[in-house]
């Protein structure tokens, strides 16, 4: 769990990136013949999805669902990039290409870091690699795009409605429950007061560093969506003593 929370900014393990490709693989946009520039491998098969821990499942369909949101934006860049089409990657792995292409810009088109307890899967190591080595070119297609379309952010390329709810979704509170096999309710409070974090009574009292009870369950706590990414690096998620909902 520790080494996974620092994964995470850096870039997946291989299988996310395998198992992502394979969901989309099953879900991604067909396009009529004439207008379909980048081709996809026809697998009509459900695909054998195995994932390490839960945290690899909920990553593994994240990247999945966000290649399909942004899949139009993603395959101009590739074409407007001539990144695509390329000899040395069949149609098989044109899922793999796309879903690490999101996974590329999500990063600013950095290097990934690759943890040493990872197994490497050859497929992704090679698009990976093919990859980063025309980022330049890729993040000047993206910059194309952007001006060609009046676009502040890729969020942009999204229908209005779409993005406008993603805000939404994305300033809620979010709770998480304490795990009380492993942890007590007053040491959950005295290990977040130590961090400076203050209670409140609602989430209508919500500040930066504060926190509310569930009003119906006890054993659940609700937090601002702004400390999100801070809270799931502390201890109490790695340790599994807090989960989150």
């Amino acid at each position: 769990k520790r080494t996974m929370t620092l994964i995470e900014k850096n870039g997946y393990p291989d299988s996310v990136y395998m198992n992502a490709a394979k969901i989309f693989q099953g879900i991604h946009t067909e396009k009529r013949k004439d207008r379909m520039l980048v081709r996809y491998a026809n697998n009509l098969e459900s695909p054998m999805l195995a994932f390490k821990d839960e945290y690899c499942s909920r990553v593994s369909y994240e990247l999945a669902f966000n290649a399909l949101k942004y899949q139009s934006l993603l395959e101009e860049i590739l074409l407007d990039s001539s990144v695509y089409p390329c000899h040395s990657i069949p149609d098989e792995l044109t899922c793999l290409l796309v879903v690490m292409l999101y996974d590329l810009q999500d990063r600013k088109f950095e290097a990934r870091k690759i943890c040493d307890e990872e197994e490497p899967v050859a497929e992704v190591q090679e698009v990976g690699h093919y990859l980063y080595s025309y980022r330049t070119k890729l993040a000047a297609a993206l910059a194309r795009c952007r001006i060609k379309y009046d676009a502040l952010s890729i969020e942009y390329f999204l229908p209005e409605t779409m993005w406008k709810q993603e805000r939404r979704a994305s300033a809620l509170p979010f709770c998480v429950w304490i795990n009380t096999y492993k942890i007590s309710l007053e040491d959950v409070i005295r290990d977040l007061e130590t961090k400076g974090l203050t209670k409140v009574e609602s989430v209508s009292d919500f500040d930066r560093y504060t926190y509310a009870m569930d009003q119906h369950c006890r054993d659940v706590l609700v937090f601002p969506s702004s400390l999100k990414e801070e809270l799931l690096n502390l201890d109490l998620f790695a340790d599994c003593k807090l989960l989150l909902q």
